[in-house]
């Protein structure tokens, strides 16, 4: 009856521990911080700033050969746009559409607003 009750608790910890460690798939980098502070601090990430430090995040994924999260390229391809350069938001578009499929519905009528 013990040794049930202990390897039942060792499977509980075990389980707990194992779902709480982070096994991220993707590079984030400051993109989570990017996105908090635009929408919590409007004008303290300007595009400027944000294309900057999401152009070193795609670096350093491609540095730890970890693919960006969903949305990256769509937020970046957003700063693109806020700075009227509607090519390289373009570009963006079809980047996040090429890497998460499920996007592209929303990616599609992006893009045809470019047009």
């Amino acid at each position: 009856m013990l040794s049930s009750l202990r390897i039942s608790l060792f499977l509980i910890v075990t389980t707990f521990v194992c779902g709480c460690a982070s096994h991220s798939i993707y590079y984030w980098g400051d993109y989570e911080e990017l996105i908090y502070s635009q929408y919590h601090e409007p004008g303290k990430a300007m595009p400027e700033y944000q294309i900057e430090k999401m152009q070193a995040d795609i670096q350093r994924a491609k540095s730890n050969s970890k693919p960006l999260p969903p949305g990256f390229y769509a937020h970046l391809g957003y700063q693109y746009l806020q700075l009227g350069k509607a090519s390289e938001a373009r570009q963006c578009f079809e980047t996040e559409k090429g890497n998460f499929p499920e996007s592209a519905v929303l990616m599609d009528r992006f893009l045809k607003k470019l047009k």
